[in-house]
């Protein structure tokens, strides 16, 4: 069920809220926020009070969450991105845009969502049930369960809630937030680490993880805390994941980062498909973490780390700007894993399903890292170097991006879907209406 009056939207007037740069086409700025309203508009059709999955079929028959092997059930929303958190945020993002409220609206509808969705425990899973919420609910009705970091599920669930909280001041919504906040402290092991889920459930959920960010990204969200709320707490929880990063750096010369670690602070198995082994992804990952609790902290041992982990990603290119996602213990050989629990060193090893399937061989962005943070090193410690995007006038920006503005708007059906061979994807939603606020925002900047 949805609770957003539809007419609200379809009564909008657009009005422009400052003056277009000069130069930029004037009339697809019109048509970029008309696009925004109709592909909202729809998208508020299909939503169950107020949440989203990641995939529909285009009769909306099939409801399903990240991927086609994951059904949802009619009242099941998602929670991993791109679901829930990520369609909330695109609201939020277009109604600073425009300034239309219908817009926040749709935004206050996710949230509540999330937070009628949220663990007793006060995290999530990447789905939930929404059944028990109702137009007039004014308090959560909370189920117990364990809960995940795993793939910033509950971490990108906070993380917009606590965006919206700068828009909205509602009781539930400031509960969801402290809630969840206390459950990431609740959640930290003492020597500063997270593991995928909590309440502990075993094996390999238990151990220290970095996998798909996961702690890195609890970090994120309690450096962001304390920025909004200023309580120290916050800051001390995420100095402590802080201290885990330094503490867990393999020794030279692999002086990298596994992605999971057992409680004796070796790297371990995971899935059967994920060997212990040096982590080109998570050392990367824990290189910008580390890089970030400078800038706030000045404290120059969270830098300590960093060259040696640059030594060991260059030394371990297994092609122009391309790295093996793990390397064996020892002989830094590529490894990868399938199904068998075996190690094996070829992808042609592997099965096609785990070939396809997993992100063995990549850049990671580690060669924009490496640039940065070399640039960095040069630099004087105050001055952070500034991305090339970053240099590029508002002007150069929006009229860049009308070609791609052009194709978007066109590929909006007469119901204002973006269909993707036959489904209706929230991951294409998100990143449309992004690039359209992003247009939008470099047009008509304030």
């Amino acid at each position: 069920m949805n609770y957003i009056k539809l007419k609200c939207f379809t009564a909008t007037i657009l009005v422009l809220h400052a003056a277009p740069v000069s130069g930029v086409d004037d009339e697809l700025v019109q048509h970029a926020r008309a696009a925004l309203q109709r592909a909202t508009t729809y998208l508020l059709t299909i939503s169950t009070n107020g949440g989203y999955v990641g995939i529909y079929s285009a009769d909306l028959s099939e409801r399903y969450g990240e991927a086609f092997y994951e059904k949802a059930s009619e009242t099941e929303i998602w929670v991993q991105p791109p679901g829930t958190p990520s369609v909330g945020e695109a609201f939020l993002r277009a109604y600073r845009v425009t300034e239309e409220k219908s817009y926040l609206l749709a935004a206050r509808d996710a949230g509540r969502a999330l937070a009628w969705g949220q663990r007793e425990e006060g995290g999530w899973d990447h789905r939930v049930d929404v059944a028990h919420l109702e137009a007039e609910s004014k308090w959560p009705e909370r189920r117990s369960g364990r809960c995940t970091f795993d793939d910033d599920i509950s971490q990108g669930a906070l993380t917009f809630l606590m965006k919206l909280d700068e828009e909205l001041d509602e009781t539930w919504l400031d509960e969801s937030i402290k809630l969840a906040l206390d459950f990431i402290i609740e959640a930290q092991f003492d020597n500063g680490a997270w593991p995928q889920w909590y309440p502990l459930r075993g094996r390999y959920h238990d151990y220290f993880t970095f996998n798909d960010d996961a702690i890195n990204n609890c970090i994120r969200v309690m450096l962001d805390a304390h920025r909004r709320y200023g309580e120290s707490k916050y800051l001390e929880c995420a100095l402590r994941g802080g201290d885990f990063i330094i503490a867990s750096q393999l020794t030279a010369p692999q002086s990298g980062w596994a992605q999971q670690y057992s409680h004796d602070m070796k790297p371990a198995w995971a899935r059967t498909f994920e060997p212990p082994g040096v982590c080109s992804r998570a050392t990367i990952a824990n290189i910008r973490t580390l890089y970030g609790l400078y800038r706030i902290t000045g404290d120059r041992r969270y830098l300590q780390p960093i060259p040696d982990a640059f030594d060991w990603l260059e030394s371990s290119r297994i092609g122009p700007n391309k790295w093996s996602r793990l390397y064996e213990l020892g002989t830094n050989r590529p490894i990868y894993g399938d199904r068998d629990s075996q190690v094996h060193y070829t992808l042609q090893e592997i099965s096609e399903e785990r070939r396809n399937g997993y992100g063995w061989q990549s850049d990671f962005d580690i060669p924009r890292a490496i640039l940065f943070y070399n640039e960095y090193r040069e630099s004087e410690p105050d001055r952070v170097p500034v991305e090339e995007n970053k240099q590029m006038s508002e002007h150069k920006l929006a009229t860049s991006m009308e070609p791609e503005v052009r194709q978007i708007i066109s590929g909006l059906d007469n119901q204002g879907r973006w269909i993707d061979e036959g489904y209706i994807r929230t991951a294409t939603f998100v990143t449309n209406m992004n690039i359209l606020c992003a247009y939008l925002e470099s047009a008509s900047p304030l």
